[in-house]
Order: structure tokens, then sequence, then C-alpha cells
């Protein structure tokens, strides 16, 4: 019996991009449902993550799995014969697994404070988003995906942040200047599983300025 496999998820959210692509690469079939955060969210997401009440989930079989690290290793875990996601080495596991806590906590922690706050105010956070990037980096090192020679779990777990720097630069009035993090993106965006997936820099940017209208932020910036 073929497996069912649903999603739920909102088009720009990086954290649903993540399993968007782990599935891609795996090639696995499933239905996808937009949810509706900015209004409503629908009773199946709230019978499915009765804790959270977020996006994403995967149901499999009826069954939901949140978080969407969590559910990057569920996918490569049961769907383990294709392209598989995380190193076998246990040591790399770990380090794999650290860096995309890094990314959860130093890269979209630090960068939601500025794309969602007053930009004379968030100083402090730029400077932080910029070294915490830079750390990234010297990790990535001439590596051409963070675990080596083929694309894996770390660069699932951070390939959606690339396509946010866009609006990280344009409403923080910054410049991230990581040309190797750009080269890597760049890679990574030649994948079908990747660049099929992700929405474009310049939808993401329009969500946030409505977003940044909807919780009452002053903006001044324009699309370009």
């Amino acid at each position: 019996m073929e497996d069912e496999v649903v999603l739920l998820d909102f088009g720009v959210s990086m954290f649903g991009m993540r399993v968007r692509v782990a599935l891609a690469e795996k090639g696995i079939k499933y239905e996808y449902k937009e949810e509706d955060l900015m209004n409503a969210k629908s009773a199946l997401l709230l019978q499915m993550n009765p804790v959270h009440k977020k996006i994403p989930v995967l149901i499999h079989n009826g069954k939901p799995i949140c978080e969407s690290l969590i559910i990057v290793e569920y996918i490569d875990e049961v769907w383990k014969d294709k392209a598989p996601l995380l190193p076998i080495d246990p040591y790399q596991r770990a380090q794999a697994r650290f860096w995309a806590d890094f990314v959860d906590n130093k890269v979209h922690e630090v960068a939601k404070k500025i794309w969602t706050g007053k930009v004379d105010e968030v100083e402090t956070e730029k400077k932080e988003l910029i070294e915490n990037l830079k750390q990234l980096e010297e990790f990535l090192g001439d590596k051409p995906y963070f675990g080596g020679g083929t694309f894996g779990f770390l660069d699932v777990a951070f390939i959606p942040f690339y396509k946010w720097f866009y609006a990280y630069e344009t409403v923080g009035k910054l410049k991230l200047d990581c040309p190797k993090l750009i080269a890597w993106g760049k890679r990574c965006l030649q994948r079908e599983s990747v660049s099929k997936f992700l929405p474009d820099e310049k939808e993401i940017y329009e969500f946030v300025l409505s977003f940044r209208k909807i919780i009452g932020v002053d903006q001044d910036t324009k699309t370009n």
C-alpha cells in the first residue's frame, strides 16, 4: 500500500521550505496544503499540531510529525534508500545537528528581530547576524556543501534562509558580506529539489512588508 503523505505548510516559511526540499530530494509524492497563517489557522493544523499550532506539519499515514528539523530527520530515516541526508559517521551527524541548531538560534532568531523590528533599534542584531553568518561561512570553508561533496542535512536546513537574505538586507539596510555562502547558495539552486520548491526573493520581501504593516512597524523601505 502506498504511503499517504500530506504537508501542511506556508509558502514563504523557511521551515516549510526545508521539508519541501527534503521530500523532493527523496522523490516522495505528497499532498500540499497551504495554510492561511495571515488570517486563520485550519482545523486540521490545530488538530495535527495542538501543542505549537505551527507549520510545517508532515502527516504520514494519518500520523503528524512536527518541527522542521525533526521532520527532515524523520524523512531521512523513513525513506532511507535514496539521497541520504545525515552522514553515517556519528561525529559528522552530531556536527550537522549542531550547526542546524545554530541556524535556528543564531541566524533565524536574530534575523527575525531585524525584519520585525524598527531599523534604528536593531543595530546590535545586525552586527550579530553578520558575525554569525561569518561563523557558518568558516565552517563551510572551501567545501561545495556543508557536509563535503554531497548535498545533505545542513544544506537542507540552511538553504531556505539564503532566499531570505534579500529581505534581511533590504529591510535591515545592511550588507551581508559572505561570498562563500552566496556561492554555496547559487550551487544549491542548481538542484531541482531546491530551485523548484523555494519562492522568489521578492515574494518573501513582499510578505515581510505586509507582515510589518500588520504588526504596526514603521517601514519606509520600498520595492526597487
